[in-house]
């Protein structure tokens, strides 16, 4: 049966690549430039805000898995989430498709305690309302019966060959220059973290569950939650450098965010920053019998990655 990844080659959809060669290996990737991860890989060029582009990039698909990734930018994605969300929700039910939602924790807001698939939306920053949207306009056509599809959620990212996060960019890439490591607002406060082949391999599992259809699931992530100064040091043991880092605050962002069009864009995110941010796996784990990636191996094999480069 043919699965197909719109927006591959990101982080996620190569990790997914990988992981549906269990299941699979009539494997389509879309993107505007696709490029291969397994040699059987189909290649299909598309732009997912053209609805038939859309539609063919999702035709003969069995299950169809959104992983695409949006400029990092509020105005972008209130204007485009809605509209690539309606293109593959059309294009999955005119092909008979199940659709999996590869999904982020922006639309919970800030959380007291522990986020899972039934903590209440309460989103507080304009992403968070997008995400919140898109998320809801899928969930109510599955309500309706007009189209079977899951959510799969993760925590923020970490892992080999994953620049674009945040923790690899300011502890994991430092430490491999040899500079110091940069912490934002709050290294005393426990923050989750989703090791991103983890994330690959069950939301192929989740794809290829027939039960798991029509619900939340949060992505295995270890209940073992660290501090950013705790992360830190033991990436540092990884590297065998010395722990050496300074804490970011926030009236040093806002001025850097006078510059920087990226730390503009993530001031609205740094509620996640200040307080303890602890997701929770427990149905996912428990449904599946899955033991996720605990923080020593998970460093331990991203900062492998970054020796072999």
């Amino acid at each position: 049966m043919k699965q197909t990844i719109l927006g591959a080659n990101g982080i996620i959809g190569n990790e997914l690549a990988k992981s549906l060669l269990q299941y699979t290996r009539n494997i389509r990737l879309v993107s505007r430039n696709p490029k291969s991860v397994n040699n059987s890989d189909e290649l299909f060029a598309a732009d997912l805000l053209n609805a038939n582009e859309t539609e063919k990039a999702v035709a003969g698909s069995e299950v169809v898995y959104l992983t695409v990734g949006i400029t990092y930018k509020a105005k972008i994605w209130q204007k485009q989430w809605p509209i690539i969300m309606q293109n593959v929700m059309d294009a999955c039910k005119k092909h008979q498709a199940k659709l999996v939602f590869f999904d982020n924790v922006y639309m919970y807001g800030k959380v007291d305690g522990w986020m899972t698939e039934d903590t209440v939306q309460k989103p507080i920053s304009k992403k968070g309302k997008v995400r919140a949207y898109v998320a809801d306009m899928l969930m109510a056509e599955v309500e309706r019966g007009n189209l079977k599809a899951l959510i799969a959620r993760s925590a923020d990212f970490y892992g080999p060959n994953t620049p674009a996060s945040m923790i690899s960019a300011i502890v994991f890439e430092n430490f491999a220059k040899g500079k110091n490591a940069m912490y934002m607002l709050n290294d005393k406060a426990k923050h989750s973290y989703t090791y991103t082949p983890d994330a690959g391999k069950a939301t192929a599992l989740l794809g290829n569950t027939y039960s798991a259809y029509g619900q939340v699931w949060h992505l295995p992530s270890d209940h073992d939650v660290l501090t950013g100064k705790e992360f830190i040091h033991k990436t540092a043991e990884a590297f065998e450098v010395a722990p050496k880092y300074r804490v970011i605050p926030l009236g040093f962002l806002k001025v850097m965010a006078l510059f920087n069009p990226m730390i503009k864009e993530s001031l609205e995110m740094l509620y996640q920053n200040k307080q303890d941010y602890l997701f929770d796996s427990t149905k996912f784990q428990k449904a599946f019998n899955w033991k996720p990636t605990l923080y020593p191996e998970g460093i331990e094999q991203t900062v492998k990655s970054y020796k072999r480069e």
